[in-house]
């Protein structure tokens, strides 16, 4: 290890660890997320079949806890490392990363993060037990992109994310039973065709929930109605009894 190194290269704080950690964990859960709604549709929030869904988010779950644990295995960074400009490297050489099975036994150790944070914290190196098992320490990165980008792309993630989860929870409410059957008791309301002077279309995406247990099912719908002659706002409550299909038992206006 040259002099240069050892004044180049410092500890990274415990704060953009922490930081990195979960950055790194919301990405991922996103990205299994996303593929788990690809897989099963949009329909999935009246999925019956619980083998199914077992099925698929163990299908998923793989992967991606192999993707969490060879997360570093890029330069020795992760989106969140990347984001927080701090790197993975080997403490016997500070020029090189760990190979990848020390990166995924290092990760291994995060299963136990409640252990893993107080051990960093109270360990005057700033050292989780997995970096003292595979000999690794997590540095500043010198060379890290300019600021400006890091957070450019902290935002963008975000917007993507927040944009998903909304299109995600209104495509999902929209095909589920439920909106139809509210939809239907709506077009049957003679007060409501009254007020609006007809139904002309519904909002481009209902809000509110369902939930499902054991084919048991409550919602709580809000919609918005675009009449001929005055739009409104209805909160639309339904109830789904065993084998049976779900009905409105109350329309708020």
């Amino acid at each position: 290890m040259t002099e240069q190194i050892e004044q180049t290269l410092t500890i990274a704080s415990r704060r953009r660890r922490i930081a990195a950690f979960f950055i790194d964990l919301f990405v991922i859960t996103f990205l299994m997320v996303t593929i788990v709604f690809l897989i099963l549709g949009p329909k999935f929030i009246d999925e019956d079949n619980f083998d199914k869904m077992s099925t698929t988010i163990m299908f998923v779950m793989i992967p991606g806890l192999i993707l969490y644990l060879g997360k570093e295995f890029i330069k020795g960074i992760s989106v969140g490392k990347w984001i927080m400009g701090i790197m993975v490297r080997d403490q016997s050489d500070l020029n090189l990363v760990p190979p990848i099975w020390k990166l995924v036994i290092r990760n291994l150790f995060l299963t136990i993060y409640p252990i893993e944070f107080i051990v960093s914290l109270i360990d005057k190196n700033k050292k989780r037990i997995g970096d003292k098992v595979t000999n690794s320490v997590v540095l500043n990165n010198p060379n890290k992109d300019k600021k400006v980008y890091r957070i450019a792309a902290f935002v963008a993630f975000g917007l993507i994310f927040y944009g998903f989860t909304a299109l995600f929870s209104g495509v999902a409410l929209k095909s589920s039973e439920a909106y139809k059957a509210a939809t239907v008791s709506i077009e049957n309301d003679n007060e409501i065709i009254k007020q609006t002077g007809g139904i002309e279309s519904y909002g481009t995406f209902p809000k509110g929930n369902i939930n499902i247990t054991n084919d048991y099912g409550q919602a709580d719908l809000s919609i918005s109605i675009k009449g001929k002659e005055k739009d409104i706002e209805l909160t639309v409550l339904l109830e789904k009894k065993p084998n049976e299909s779900w009905k409105v038992s109350e329309i708020k206006k």
